[in-house]
């Protein structure tokens, strides 16, 4: 993908295609090649006519690269080209929770940002602060931190506490320590659904969220609502979009919009 202007940060350019779209939906593009006859070219053309049909609702995409790394060379190959083909103005968040720790981690950043040229990438931040450097110096690019995944063993270690401080808060630290430094990264987090009551979204700072666990996942808009946050949120769904049984992606796409512009608000919506 082409990056936006340089001049205009990461949450300005999903905040701007927000607004343009008036969604805040995320539509995960995550290919099961046996969909498809395990056929690559398939699951290509699959892809391209899915982002062609949702998006007039969708504020943003995001490729999770383990179903590309699952087809090999090939299938890495299809999603830079897939990628190369969404419109420069609406942002692709690379799903890869890279972690790891110096020239290792300065790799990934290349490959993400410069290989693949994603707008933001996921980031597992556990390995500490450091590890999160080699990801931070890229004008107009974000990087999501996971803070509360959806799936139950976010309570192993995410949920707990230390010091009287949980483990999710000290992730949402890293966030305000990046802007605090003047990083050219916009540092997000990543935020569960099925996990994202009221004691999550307090305790965290008001940075663009990445929210994944709605649709097949089971999650409960309702936890967003009232939230008065003001960054640019995306909710994320993917098999219920993409392979939904209940509509062709389009119709499931404004549908599940106007789900999330609901428990937003208009003003979340919008991305203000």
């Amino acid at each position: 993908m082409v990056p936006p202007e340089m001049s205009a940060g990461y949450s300005d350019q999903l905040a701007k295609r927000a607004k343009e779209t008036g969604s805040n939906l995320c539509v995960g593009l995550d290919p099961r090649i046996e969909h498809h006859e395990d056929d690559i070219l398939q699951v290509e053309r699959f892809l391209d006519q899915v982002v062609e049909q949702t998006l007039p609702k969708t504020a943003c995409y995001k490729p999770n690269i383990a179903y590309f790394e699952a087809m090999g060379p090939e299938g890495l190959m299809m999603l830079k080209r897939v990628m190369n083909r969404i419109p420069e103005s609406v942002p692709v968040i690379l799903d890869a929770k890279r972690s790891d720790i110096g020239e290792t981690q300065r790799r990934y950043a290349e490959a993400c940002f410069e290989g693949f040229g994603a707008d933001a990438v996921t980031i597992n931040p556990f390995m500490g602060y450091d590890s999160l450097e080699p990801f931070l110096d890229y004008e107009g690019k974000g990087i999501y931190l996971l803070a509360v995944t959806s799936n139950p063993g976010s309570a192993d270690l995410q949920r707990r506490e230390s010091d009287g401080v949980k483990i999710f808060e000290i992730v949402g630290q890293f966030a305000g320590r990046a802007s605090e430094e003047g990083r050219k990264t916009e540092v997000g987090l990543v935020v569960g659904l099925t996990n994202a009551g009221g004691d999550v979204l307090t305790g965290l700072p008001d940075v663009p969220l990445l929210i994944p666990g709605l649709g097949a996942q089971g999650g409960d808009l309702s936890a967003l609502t009232g939230s008065g946050r003001q960054a640019p949120n995306v909710v994320n769904v993917s098999r219920g979009v993409i392979y939904g049984n209940e509509g062709s992606p389009a119709e499931l796409a404004d549908r599940f919009a106007r789900e999330i512009a609901d428990a937003l608000g208009q003003g979340a919506q919008e991305g203000s």
